[in-house]
């Protein structure tokens, strides 16, 4: 089987990893491919479209919207003290309006934009099998915030509620997405990076 020379693969890794000015280049340029080439397969690609015929996907998706809805309810309800009547899977503020929780609303999106990320972006596979999981697990405490920040909004900012929802609350997922690719680069990627690079010293 064709292997590349030690010193072939040296050279890759001197010049992706090794040079300070080229590394978080190029590892952001990788996140952003990534996670653009996700999202044009999610809307447009018909990946959401495939994943819809297995029932198991839809079953999965209905129980994270019931879930979000109910854990944010919760917190609205027994933490912020909130007068709540619950409709299905819909938030109603007396007075106020509602927030739905429907199938868009479920994270089941960014449970899958994280799988994609850290699958294919280079790290420590035995890490992957426990960073992937909490990943999805932060995504989805986010994902509750959200609802319950949008519930607030409604109730102290009713005016701003179309701009907070589209423009604030929607970017946030990739802001956590980005601070949790960052903490895989810096504590297991490039550790791992710099640990090949000196084993190739040695050689």
């Amino acid at each position: 089987m064709f292997q590349f020379s030690p010193s072939f693969r040296k050279v890759i890794y001197e010049f992706y990893y090794k040079q300070k000015f080229w590394r978080p280049i190029i590892q952001v340029l990788l996140f952003v491919l990534i996670t653009v080439f996700f999202h044009y397969l999610w809307w447009n690609g018909g990946l959401r479209s495939f994943l819809a015929q297995f029932a198991g996907f839809e079953a999965f998706r209905h129980y994270m919207v019931w879930l979000v809805f109910t854990m944010s309810a919760w917190i609205d309800q027994h933490i912020l003290g909130l007068e709540v009547i619950r409709q299905g899977t819909t938030i109603v503020i007396p007075d106020h309006g509602f927030v739905e929780v429907v199938e868009d609303c479920s994270g089941t999106k960014q449970f899958y934009q994280i799988l994609v990320l850290f699958v294919l972006f280079p790290g420590p596979l035995k890490h992957k099998l426990w960073y992937i999981p909490f990943s999805i697990f932060i995504m989805h405490c986010t994902n509750v915030a959200r609802i319950v920040f949008l519930t607030l909004t409604l109730l102290w900012f009713p005016q701003e509620w179309d701009f907070v929802h589209l423009y604030v609350m929607r970017p946030m997922f990739y802001v956590v997405l980005f601070i949790l690719w960052m903490i895989w680069v810096e504590q297991f990627e490039n550790p791992r990076i710099q640990k090949k690079l000196e084993e190739l010293d040695t050689r």
